[in-house]
């Protein structure tokens, strides 16, 4: 009997289920090794970082204190800005992470936004003994004058906490009729840490988080 015209044309078998079991357990295995060479670059970078109080140093620098090879580097990172970048973004994710589980203890959007807000700027502050977070005070200053794309996609984490909290404020009927909830997020992030970073130009009186979260919260609340 011939196959009608209109019937496909049957297709190979699917490979066997214990193939692809095997597969998908070397490629996971495989993933676990990649992304443990990594931390070990990253926590490398770090340590040199602490020591020197600064991010000038060298790729091979970090090579040496991971013990791993050059070659293993250049797998993951196209350089050093991208090892930093790395840092950077890694950074931002877990500061809003630990923000947000700081504001879901509050009982209210109004508390859970200010106690963000105040937090934040808190932590952006430079430290009263002088000791350094070059990721911050060096980079990141760097990565917004000279990559200002690859700035907003590290603080989108940020970001996303603030507008969710803005979108609470609104949705309770606390935002400033005719104020965007995702606009106001960044406005008031932005100045929150710009105002922190430059804490300490102020002379003998610097500005304190209850001081900055009046500030904010009058230009986007009804009160």
């Amino acid at each position: 009997m011939t196959q009608k015209a209109d019937q496909p044309v049957s297709s190979q078998s699917e490979e066997p289920a214990w193939k692809q079991r095997a597969v998908e357990r070397s490629t996971q295995a495989a993933k676990r090794r990649a992304e443990q060479r990594v931390e070990r670059f990253l926590d490398a970078a770090q340590a040199i970082m602490a020591e020197k109080g600064t991010t000038d140093f060298t790729v091979q620098e970090v090579v040496d204190r991971s013990r791993q090879s050059l070659r293993s580097f250049y797998q993951h990172f196209d350089g050093k800005h991208e090892l930093l970048l790395a840092l950077f973004e890694d950074a931002m994710s877990k500061s809003a992470d630990e923000l947000r589980t700081t504001a879901a203890a509050e009982s209210g959007p109004l508390d859970r936004l200010r106690v963000v807000v105040q937090t934040l700027f808190d932590s952006s502050r430079p430290d009263p003994t002088g000791k350094q977070a070059p990721l911050f005070t060096d980079f990141a200053l760097r990565l917004l004058v000279s990559h200002p794309a690859e700035m907003r996609v590290a603080n989108a984490p940020l970001l996303t906490l603030f507008t969710e909290l803005m979108t609470e404020l609104e949705e309770a009927g606390l935002l400033r009729p005719g104020f965007k909830a995702r606009r106001v997020a960044a406005l008031t992030m932005q100045t929150v840490m710009f105002n922190a970073q430059s804490s300490g130009q102020e002379g003998s009186h610097p500005l304190t988080s209850e001081e900055i979260w009046d500030f904010c919260a009058k230009g986007f609340t009804l009160s």
